[in-house]
């Protein structure tokens, strides 16, 4: 019987290594990076080079969304004060989770997660809460996952060096640079 499609919503390299590593044994998983928020583009390039190297070396499909800064930018509007997991993140999260859905449902993958919540600067119940909403909204499953659980954070961190990683020392836009 084949593995359900998982297309898997990547911010990074470093926070992919052990989310894949927990989802390839059950699922056909393919990879999705998409990051408008990164800032500036250089930090978008570099990310976006190791998700896409890490992806091959591992076997798996990689697909990347647009870099859409601009569109971003015009959905955290007003919300560039905000405190670092408020209001504004869960723009961004919902602006990164829909993208991941529509392009879910248009690659014909059976569900979609992300690996921000392997994050321990991100809310993961936030996080899945937006994702279930996008699930029903485009009819493609999301799958609500705690990734940080069991250590998971440290191991990808772990991983990350093992494999020689880049690893960022901010979420990526340019208010949590700051």
């Amino acid at each position: 019987m084949p593995k359900p499609r998982l297309l898997l919503h990547v911010c990074c390299a470093p926070c992919s290594t052990h989310v894949i590593e927990k989802l390839r044994e059950d699922y056909e998983l393919g990879c999705f990076f998409y990051g408008p928020n990164i800032h500036p583009e250089e930090e978008y390039e570099k990310r976006l080079k190791e998700a896409r190297g890490y992806c091959a070396n591992q076997g798996i499909e990689f697909l990347e969304g647009k870099y859409d800064k601009e569109g971003w930018l015009q959905a955290v509007k007003d919300h560039e004060n905000d405190v670092e997991g408020g209001d504004r993140c869960k723009i961004c999260y919902r602006y990164r989770l829909q993208r991941t859905a529509e392009t879910a449902k248009n690659e014909g993958y059976d569900l979609f997660t992300s690996t921000l919540t392997v994050s321990p600067h991100k809310d993961a119940d936030i996080i899945n809460e937006i994702g279930e909403e996008i699930g029903r909204s485009t009819d493609v499953i999301f799958l609500s996952e705690n990734f940080k659980k069991e250590h998971g954070y440290q191991i990808s961190v772990q991983m990350s060096k093992d494999h020689g990683l880049y690893r960022q020392d901010y979420c990526g836009c340019v208010f949590s640079q700051r």
